[in-house]
């Protein structure tokens, strides 16, 4: 994708110079202008790439549809036409739900400011009101600088005093998830407001409702994210703590996945979450005591054929065994077996092969009796498949190397059989094709008993620091 950005306006303009310079009709004119910008290395992510319809007898005005919808919008909202604005309302959430151009070009045109206002005239309208938070979630997502203080109020506000209405619940937070995916800013404000108890608070309530119970474990989990690259460092680790120790978030998760087990939609998204969330020693330990680990393998057990269910529960698994307990618990519930068959059964996805190969590390270290299980249950040997079927995948690559030296550091007995297998081939391979695998693969390499070159960087020698 390019780097360079232009104006709507200038792709506009180009679209209209091949429809009256070059005689081409509407859709060729869009495809020569799309080619011609991306030949220069221009993003073209924000850009509606449609003509402009004409809003005057004469052709001279011309204008996107969803910059049609939001006048018509603004007009609804200033002469309070309540029927005629939920139309609109209706409409403008469809055309900005189809792509992040169509939201981009609205808020620039300043969507936020008419969709805020109309909350207000909906008041006491259940159905308007709704209206209302699918449109800001439409427009907020991919576009959270848009929410400002009166709009983080809004929600919060709305969240407490509609806290026994599901569906307009579910529509808050939706806006919430969308408001803080990427913003540091509006997840500390929003935290400091009172969020979390809300979203924990509508699991319990609204317990029954797999929409409602899936969406606000979403919202928990992003609150737990680190993905504003303009902020040096958020606190995602605070606020992981204050939902499990503030809010009781581990139970909360945990006993909503009672109710749905059969949804891996939810149990997914439930695992997910459990695995942002287990940040301290104690919390991996309650996890289990709350019988957490046994939902997640027999989730893996049932849903061995369903890739992303598979993927968040090798994560979770992966995150809860940091605790030393918690690795002997996963092993003697069956655990090592199934994180092997879910490699084996889905050794064409590159991330259940870096997940499934990460959780076995884990489960191997400094437990040498978990590595004999491993060992018999074909844990090396599904490594190296993994990495022979994904030589391009770092991540893959260097969690099979680390996997490796995991199980051979305290039992040097399992070198030769892994080494029978072709290890030393594809570790070697993998260190000179990755930089970032140099360290990991050396180490592998070094407790096989391998012959590994060691470079000294600096030995101190030959001239001094100082000139």
């Amino acid at each position: 994708m390019g780097s360079k950005q232009i104006a709507q306006e200038t792709f506009d303009d180009a679209v209209q110079e091949n429809i009256t310079e070059f005689e081409m009709d509407p859709e060729e004119a869009v495809r020569e202008a799309v080619q011609q910008f991306e030949a220069q290395g221009v993003d073209l992510s924000n850009i509606v790439k449609a003509v402009r319809q004409s809003t005057s007898e004469n052709g001279q005005e011309q204008k996107h549809e969803i910059l049609l919808i939001l006048d018509a919008l603004r007009r609804c909202v200033a002469d309070s036409n309540l029927a005629e604005m939920a139309e609109q309302l209706g409409l403008f959430m469809q055309l900005c739900k189809e792509q992040l151009a169509f939201r981009y070009l609205a808020a620039q045109h300043g969507a936020y400011s008419v969709v805020l206002p109309a909350f207000q005239l909906a008041s006491g309208d259940r159905n308007l009101t709704l209206k209302v938070f699918y449109a800001l979630s439409a427009v907020l997502d991919g576009q959270p600088d848009l929410l400002d203080s009166a709009g983080q109020d809004l929600l919060l506000q709305t969240l407490k005093e509609q806290a026994e209405d599901a569906e307009m619940v579910l529509a808050v937070m939706r806006c919430v998830r969308h408001a803080c995916l990427k913003h540091e800013q509006n997840r500390q404000d929003l935290v400091k407001g009172g969020v979390l108890p809300l979203l924990t608070g509508a699991i319990v309530q609204h317990g029954a409702s797999a929409e409602v119970v899936r969406v606000a474990s979403s919202a928990l989990r992003i609150m737990t994210f680190d993905d504003d690259i303009r902020v040096p460092f958020g606190h995602a680790h605070d606020h992981a703590k204050m939902i499990v120790l503030e809010n009781n978030g581990l139970k909360v998760l945990i006993e909503a996945a009672k109710a749905f087990t059969d949804n891996s939609s939810v149990l997914s998204e439930l695992c997910a979450t459990l695995s942002r969330l287990s940040v301290r020693n104690e919390f991996c330990q309650e996890i289990v005591d709350l019988g957490g680990l046994n939902f997640m393998v027999s989730l893996l057990a049932d849903c061995i054929d369903h890739p992303d269910v598979v993927k968040q529960v090798l994560s979770a698994i992966r995150a809860v065994a940091g605790n030393d307990d918690v690795k002997d618990a996963v092993v003697n519930a069956g655990g090592t077996d199934l994180i092997v068959l879910a490699i084996s059964h889905h050794l064409a996805n590159p991330q259940i092969c870096e997940q499934g190969c990460a959780a076995l590390c884990m489960l191997a270290l400094r437990k040498p009796e978990n590595c004999n299980i491993i060992m018999e249950g074909g844990g090396a040997l599904a490594a190296l498949q993994a990495m022979k079927t994904h030589p391009k995948e770092v991540a893959v690559q260097k969690q099979a190397c680390m996997l490796i030296r995991n199980l051979v550091s305290r039992s040097r007995d399992f070198s030769r059989p892994i080494l029978e297998m072709g290890a030393e081939n594809l570790i070697t391979e993998a260190r000179a094709t990755h930089k970032d695998c140099d360290d990991v693969a050396k180490a592998a390499l070094r407790d096989l008993g391998c012959k590994v070159e060691l470079r000294e960087l600096w030995t101190g020698q030959q001239g001094s620091l100082a000139q």
